[in-house]
Order: structure tokens, then sequence, then C-alpha cells
């Protein structure tokens, strides 16, 4: 088989929120982006309704290391040792050490952390990958190439698969959930920057994908249509934030401005029921965050 599937895993049991990429050639098997730690009994059920097994894969594509994408690599490697693990090489130690990825996101998440993520386990090093960007990749009779995209996080990777020209790009193009053409931001703290995300947006269109993978959510049939309308949402969203921060008396009042300005446009573009799903899915206040710490930096750095 030479397919490319999408695996839905359900997480905190919304459909369309979070996506693994099944991909085959020839019986090799790798999947792209497992997903967090809490989402691995539904990514087992949904490997095995495509009659694949934990233990006939082959490889893990990591785009980069956030729980929501690679959370459950640990665990899937304890149980098929065999897995290679491919992961920039920034990421690569907290994949083998997760404890300071773990501190990081309980302080986003103080409260729901193990609910939302689950665990994530040790990878140990010899399963491990690294990757720089400029790889080229093979799984079975496919190729893929590998581009370093950083803008989101410093140890985004994208993959460029051969057969079919689908880009998984992790990230690196926002969230679309399919059945919708609205793309919106996804800017935690602490990597954001616009300036080198822009490079990545030319990384990805120079290669001509016919399509893009996210993982959040699915496939999008028009790569350039899609990265037009996201980088010039993205750059309207900092500028947003930074007019926020100006007049804003707090920062308590500044995250209040942005979140309601923020679900105002999203409500405008998908209706009140599949905003909520939007800004759930992309972290809206994790959002507003990421912007206002990348707008300090840049207004440090000015002065």
């Amino acid at each position: 088989m030479n397919t490319i599937t999408t695996l839905d895993d359900n997480w905190t049991g919304r459909a369309r929120s979070i996506a693994t990429a099944l991909v085959e050639s020839d019986g090799h098997r790798a999947i792209v982006d497992p997903g967090p730690g809490s989402t691995l009994d539904t990514l087992r059920k949904e490997l095995g309704a495509h009659g694949v097994s934990v233990s006939d894969l082959d490889a893990i594509l990591l785009t980069h290391i956030h729980l929501d994408h690679a959370g459950a690599t640990g665990a899937l490697v304890r149980e098929n040792p065999r897995l290679a693990v491919y992961v920039h090489r920034r990421g690569a130690p907290h994949m083998i050490d997760p404890s300071k990825l773990l501190a990081s996101a309980a302080r986003l998440w103080p409260d729901n952390l193990q609910q939302l993520f689950g665990e994530a386990q040790p990878v140990p090093a010899e399963n491990l990958r690294i990757l720089d960007g400029g790889e080229m990749l093979t799984l079975g009779s496919r190729k893929i190439e590998v581009a370093y995209t950083p803008g989101h996080a410093s140890h985004h990777v994208s993959y460029f698969e051969n057969m079919e020209r689908v880009a998984f790009v992790g990230d690196t193009a926002g969230i679309r959930i399919e059945g919708h053409s609205y793309v919106m931001p996804a800017t935690p703290p602490p990597d954001i920057d616009l300036e080198i995300w822009d490079s990545s947006f030319a990384a990805v269109l120079e290669r001509k994908p016919k399509r893009l993978f996210l993982t959040h959510f699915g496939f999008s049939e028009n790569p350039s249509e899609h990265i037009t309308q996201f980088r010039e949402r993205l750059h309207r969203w900092m500028e947003t934030t930074e007019n926020i921060l100006q007049t804003a008396k707090n920062d308590a009042e500044a995250m209040e401005s942005f979140m309601t300005t923020m679900l105002r446009e999203i409500r405008e573009h998908v209706g009140a029921n599949e905003s909520e799903h939007y800004a759930l899915t992309a972290g809206l206040n994790l959002s507003f965050l990421g912007l206002a710490r990348h707008a300090r930096k840049r207004a440090q750095a000015a002065s």
C-alpha cells in the first residue's frame, strides 16, 4: 500500500483537533506527530482500524516536540523498541529527558496538564535520528525531504514527500480545521519569531507541495492561498497585540482585550459553535502570551 491517512486522536473528546498522519509505502509505515500521551489509546485504535499496530511502525517523524505533537513518543518506543524517532537537534535533548519540557508546560497549564496531555515518557538516545534540515529520508519507495521551518518553535521541521507531494508542516502553517477555510495562528511562548517564520513560509512554498497536512487539522488543498492568508493574519495579530500592550493598564486587561477581539474574529468566520473548537485547539490565551513576549523582545531590541 502507498497511502497517507489522517488518524483523528480525538483530543479531549473532540474530533478534528489533533491529527496524526499514517504514511505507508511498500510495507513500510511511519507516523507524523503521534499526539499527546492522553490520546495514546485512541491512536492505537485508529491504527488498528487501518490494519496497523504499533509494532508494525518503522518510524515516528516529529515536526516539533510540543506535547500535543510529540508527547506519546516515549510510550510508543517503549512498546516498539525498534522505532526510529526523527527530531530536530534542538528538540532531541528534551525527548531524552522531558523534565524541562514538562515543567514549562506545567506553568502554562497549572491545573489540567495531566488531563490534557497525559504522560511524556523519555525516549532512549539510541532511538533518535537527529535532524538539522536538508536530509532526505526513505520510506519504502517514498522519498521524504526535511526542511528546517522555525518561527512557531526553534525546533520545528517540515517533511515533504515526493509521491503525492504532501507537506507535513506541523504548526508552521497554523490552525485550519478541515471543512473550514479560516486559518488562525497558534503562537505559544517561548519561541515565536515572525521574521524567522517568514523564511519558513518561503521554504514551504519553494518546494511547491500539492497539499499541506496540518496537525490541527487535516489536509489543506491550496498551499499558496493558505499560507498567504495565514501570513497576513499572523502579522495582523502581532500588530493588534502590540497596540493592546500599549493601551492596556495591565497584563490581565491586555489578555482580556486580546481574547475578546480574536474570539469575535473567529466567530465571524466559523460561527459560534466552531469558534470554541478553534480557540481550544490553538490555545488562544497562550497565543497572546507568545505574541506579547515577542512584541516586548522586538520593542527592547528597537530601543
